[in-house]
């Protein structure tokens, strides 16, 4: 069969790292293996009721089954809006500081696309989330790795970035709560972030994935809650983390307006918005009572208790987890990260995510999902305990 060859963009891009695990996981049960999956970082709880009847009820109103505006519908907008007044104290603009997007992966890469020139740099957590990776090399710019650090609460030292970076760097891509680390940032380093971005006029670009998952009595920060940070960004939410939503595909970014502008302007190109009934659900999750979210929140502080409590008691070092739903484990001496998730694999039937999938600075760590139930997370123990044992 004739084999076409792909464009010099295609052939650029990564290998997408999640869908290696998962294609691993799959060999792995398809020669028997009793495993525990705990690579990923998929809800494993279904969407609250009220928002599956605000989609069936949506799904019947002929309305949604016409195109949406490019842009999307103004009542989802609205809500974003008055989601973040309400939880954040932040006065947006939906009409102009407000993009709907079809997921935040979508986003991060278009991102990318909308401010990066051949020779730009992007600046990128490492380790970092892999698809941040993806919209920088398909437009042909290069990464600066900014190394998140145990000993520095895995915040980046922006004293380490060369000049010569700062100069070529267009955008920074920030994550706290972070995956995979699990560290949570504080006002004192998004103030900084700010200062620094105006100086070296860099976009600031905020994944809040894991906004709605905080541990200890503490609410992460917004981006959009410093004084200024409007000015030199955005930040990205999606309904997958904070609603169980992950399937359905829906996210917004808010902020710097010339920023949501270019994004919409690329979006009119990929897509029609998305199905206005999947707008209306969104608008009711953000409107309702947020008991949901404050019960999935204490969800996985329970399961995090369970784990690094046992973890530890079993010998393990696991980093300080005070956000999102993963815990950063170091792997035991003499391992390298690729190294200990094989063999855990292999012995035991534990699917681990290795921490070099992440970036080199991921190297000597894994990555373990809270997104299990707490059955699962006690059967994981055992097994590591085992593994430790043995």
């Amino acid at each position: 069969m004739k084999q076409f060859n792909t464009s010099k963009a295609l052939q650029r891009l990564p290998d997408q790292f999640f869908a290696t695990m998962i294609d691993k996981l799959d060999l792995y049960k398809e020669r028997g293996y009793d495993t525990v999956n705990l690579g990923q970082g998929n809800p494993d709880q279904p969407t609250p009721d009220h928002i599956v009847d605000s989609l069936k009820e949506a799904a019947e109103n002929p309305v949604y089954h016409q195109y949406p505006p490019f842009h999307g519908f103004d009542f989802f907008k609205e809500a974003v809006a008055e989601f973040y007044k309400r939880e954040y104290d932040v006065t947006l603009d939906p009409k102009t500081e407000v993009a709907i997007m079809p997921g935040s992966k979508t986003g991060l890469v278009e991102l990318s696309q909308c401010f990066l020139d051949p020779g730009d740099i992007a600046l990128v957590p490492d380790p970092g989330y892999p698809d941040y990776w993806s919209g920088i090399e398909m437009v042909g710019a290069e990464m600066k790795s900014m190394p998140l650090r145990e000993e520095n609460q895995f915040l980046p030292n922006y004293e380490e970035i060369d000049s010569e970076s700062w100069e070529k760097a267009k955008l920074m891509f920030l994550n706290y709560p972070n995956n995979p680390t699990g560290a949570i940032a504080d006002a004192a380093f998004f103030e900084k972030t700010i200062e620094e971005a105006e100086k070296h006029d860099v976009c600031v670009v905020h994944d809040f994935a894991y906004g709605a998952i905080g541990f200890d009595g503490t609410k992460p920060l917004s981006f959009m809650q410093m004084e200024g940070a409007k000015n030199v960004g955005v930040e990205v939410y999606t309904m997958s983390k904070t609603y169980n939503m992950a399937g359905w595909r829906v996210a917004f970014a808010v902020g710097n307006p010339s920023v949501i502008q270019a994004l919409e302007v690329i979006q009119d190109h990929y897509f029609c918005s998305i199905f206005g009934g999947l707008q209306k659900a969104s608008a009711t999750a953000l409107l309702s009572s947020q008991q949901c979210v404050t019960n999935l929140a204490e969800t996985y502080e329970k399961r995090r208790d369970l784990l690094v409590g046992g973890l530890q008691e079993a010998g393990y070092h696991v980093a300080p987890c005070k956000g999102s739903f993963f815990a950063w484990l170091r792997v035991p001496e003499g391992f390298t990260s690729q190294g200990f998730a094989d063999e855990l694999l292999e012995e035991t039937g534990l699917f681990v995510a290795p921490g070099i999938g992440f970036g080199k600075h991921g190297e000597g760590y894994v990555r373990i999902g809270l997104n299990n139930s707490e059955e699962n997370l006690r059967d994981a123990l055992r097994r590591f305990k085992a593994f430790a044992e043995k």
